[in-house]
């Protein structure tokens, strides 16, 4: 097998390595950041601290360089993130990485642009703005330059003063220049280019971490406990194995992976440990949520007293849910002659991981970012690099590659709170809401290395000897889109309302972040109280969602998915609005289900609105494949366990929508060029949800609040 590690590839299909060797032949850097660097035969390097998590990012990413370079795409190479080079931009999440990485990336860029562009002013004895690039190529007068031709001398332009007033004008003339006008007009912003990482897939070439094969590389196997309270209390001797064990931490060494695995079997048949039951009951987690104890989280208080009239209320939950990947998480590391440690990881944040794995193991650490087979949010890849580099400590200088299995990953990864939500509005005449009070209960959302000031956050820290203690998941901030509250403020212009996030502060189940957060319950949970209170009035469920909304633009989202589905002409549909965190995409899903032996979802029909469309094709995958996720949600997914562990460890325990299951989904956009872009990642997650939810509603005549919404739900509201 190859080495994918540190590979960069452009859309005209050229391979380049990055830390490993190839990036720096020849390469000039020209940017202050280190993030866009020039080779000498004119390939474009860029590199940032965004992941590609197979959600497209990096071809977009490439696009907004390309067009902010005047280069041709096929020039452009986006290397691996690393914590050798590159920015620190935290963690890939939260559908943030087209508007937080795009601007800087655009500036950087443009920066290049001018600094060549000054230089080809400067040789040719023009005004810099007379100089004009497009597909790589400077002009004016008939004369042209390219990015090989000009870069050595700009990037001593900027690596230093001037040497002459010439040469200092022309590179203030261009800064100014490209803050003012970064570029011509988009090329490939707004395109659906092919996607850069798919090639490689689609063939079956090397490029996921689990693909990874360094020189005398090792292979890992990790015994997990019994249950989260379990403690290693004996180890029957095995010499002809190479066990590691640092407290409960306990691991096997060996030469393949098949010999990993059977060593694997053997050490856990030597194990013996202590164990107790720690667990809530799996069947009444609304009062294991509502227990406490709390932190409460103010979000909305109103100054006047609550209107005189009897209340409409419902209560909806959600299980917990698992990532459920189809790839298993991996990881390899490498502990160096000088104490220093590699690891190689499809982690989301190189950078926070390098800070949690040097807190933990007092040692210099640098992280290299290779793909995984996707990623939801905060799975194991983390957890599984402390794996590898605990048991790399004790290879002799030889890298170790650790791949969790399948009952690991299903069981040990951190979940998807379980949620629990009652909502209660008055209404007036006309059944228009007066007053609106909400209150969810939920675990943190947060439990990514670094959390709760400082803490590593990493599974086997709190196994070994000297463990690092794992305390409850927290929430991001307000300004990071809240975790339990995430979208518990409705879009609708209500008079009144009050909402109130409770964050459980003690539990022995590990939750962090889930594409969504806290939005698919809260989504879910308010879009179908809206379908209530819409009938209860007597009024169509579309028209009652805008008789409360003022904003054009979510109108124009309500009434583009409405139309394209068919609203109004005799089908059972169900309809699920929202804009994701209140201030980024606008989502709204029409549903349409049966349910004659089981539930199924027929077609969602999905309108979005996420301001400038870098590149269509990838905003339509992320809304399909998140409304594809939601609908298996919705309809199957839930974690179980009884008073000691969890039971769902394989697809028969925790099953999935399958491919024949799959809805049809269609995708809208409705694109407002020129305004900020917001992601595409996690916006249908609450709409698809609450839209099945009302669907399911309009055909059985019987209204489900408690997720999933499988065939034992549906009998259970019938009876």
């Amino acid at each position: 097998m190859g080495s994918p590690a540190g590979e960069g590839q452009g859309v005209g299909g050229g391979r380049v390595m990055g830390s490993s060797g190839g990036e720096d032949q020849a390469m000039v850097l020209v940017s202050d950041d280190g993030a866009v660097s020039v080779r000498d035969d004119g390939v474009i390097f860029v590199r940032l601290g965004k992941v590609e998590l197979g959600q497209g990012v990096l071809t977009a990413l490439a696009q907004i360089a390309a067009d902010a370079l005047g280069a041709d795409l096929g020039q452009v190479r986006m290397l691996a993130a690393s914590t050798v080079a590159g920015p620190d931009e935290g963690i890939t999440a939260g559908s943030r990485s087209i508007s937080h990485a795009g601007p800087p990336l655009r500036e950087a860029c443009a920066r290049v642009r001018a600094a060549c562009a000054a230089e080809a002013a400067r040789r040719w004895g023009v005004a810099p703005a007379e100089v004009t690039v497009r597909r790589g190529e400077f002009r004016c007068g008939g004369r042209t330059a390219t990015y090989a031709d000009l870069a050595p001398v700009a990037d001593a332009l900027t690596a230093g003063p001037p040497t002459d007033t010439l040469q200092a004008a022309t590179l203030q003339a261009a800064a100014l220049e490209a803050e003012a006008a970064p570029a011509e007009e988009p090329v490939f912003v707004g395109v659906s280019v092919p996607r850069l990482d798919l090639p490689d897939k689609i063939a079956g070439r090397p490029r996921f971490i689990h693909d990874l094969r360094l020189p005398g590389q090792l292979y890992g196997r990790v015994l997990r406990p019994p249950s989260p309270a379990a403690r290693l209390a004996g180890l029957t001797p095995l010499p002809d194995l190479h066990v590691v064990r640092d407290g409960s931490f306990v691991g096997v060494l060996a030469e393949t992976e098949a010999a990993a695995d059977r060593a694997l079997a053997r050490l856990r048949k030597a194990c013996a440990w202590e164990d107790h039951d720690s667990l809530p009951d799996e069947h009444d987690l609304d009062t294991f949520l509502r227990r406490g104890p709390h932190e409460t989280i103010t979000v909305r208080t109103p100054e006047d007293a609550p209107p005189e009239g009897e209340p409409h209320a419902a209560t909806y939950s959600r299980p917990f849910i698992a990532h459920a990947s189809i790839a298993p998480s991996c990881a390899t590391a490498r502990w160096n002659p000088d104490g220093t440690l590699d690891v190689w990881s499809h982690t989301q944040g190189v950078h926070p991981l390098r800070r949690a794995l040097a807190r933990i193991l007092g040692a210099e650490v640098q992280v290299h970012h290779v793909e995984g087979a996707g990623c939801y949010g905060h799975n194991a890849a983390d957890d599984v690099a402390l794996d590898a580099a605990l048991l790399a400590r004790e290879a002799d200088g030889r890298p170790v590659q650790v791949r969790w299995s399948r009952q690991d990953e299903l069981t040990w990864a951190p979940f998807g709170s379980a949620m629990s939500v009652d909502v209660a509005a008055v209404v007036d005449e006309a059944g228009l809401v007066r007053s609106w009070r909400y209150d969810v209960w939920s675990q943190g959302h947060l439990s990514r290395p670094g959390y709760a000031e400082g803490t590593p956050g990493l599974l086997a820290g709190a196994h070994l000897e000297r463990p690092w203690a794992y305390p409850a998941a927290v929430d991001p901030s307000p300004q990071g889109g809240s975790g339990t509250a995430r979208n518990a403020v409705p879009i609708y212009d209500f008079p009144r309302m009050e909402i109130t996030a409770h964050r459980v502060l003690e539990t022995p189940i590990r939750s962090s972040a889930l594409r969504s957060l806290g939005a698919f319950m809260n989504v879910f949970a308010i879009e179908s109280f809206m379908d209530e209170l819409a009938l209860a009035a007597g009024l169509d469920p579309l028209a009652y969602r805008l008789a409360h909304l003022s904003d054009p633009r979510a109108r124009m989202v309500l009434e583009r998915a409405a139309d394209a589905a068919g609203w109004g002409g005799g089908a059972e549909l169900g309809l699920g609005f929202a804009r994701y965190k209140g201030v980024g995409a606008y989502c709204a899903a029409v549903a349409e289900v049966e349910a004659e032996q089981d539930v199924r979802v027929r077609r969602l029909t999905i309108a979005v609105d996420v301001g400038q469309v870098v590149n269509p094709d990838g905003v339509r995958n992320q809304i399909e494949g998140g409304a594809t996720q939601a609908a298996s949600w919705t309809l199957k997914e839930r974690v179980r366990f009884d008073r000691r562990a969890i039971t769902s460890g394989d697809w028969e325990s925790y099953p999935i929508l399958r491919f024949s299951e799959a809805p049809e989904v269609a995708v809208e956009l409705v694109e407002h060029p020129g305004t900020p872009s917001a992601g595409a990642g996690e916006a249908a997650q609450g709409p698809v949800a609450a839209a099945i939810a009302n669907a399911l509603a309009a055909t059985l005549g019987v209204r489900i609040r408690d997720l999933p919404l499988d065939r034992e739900a549906v009998l259970k509201a019938i009876q």
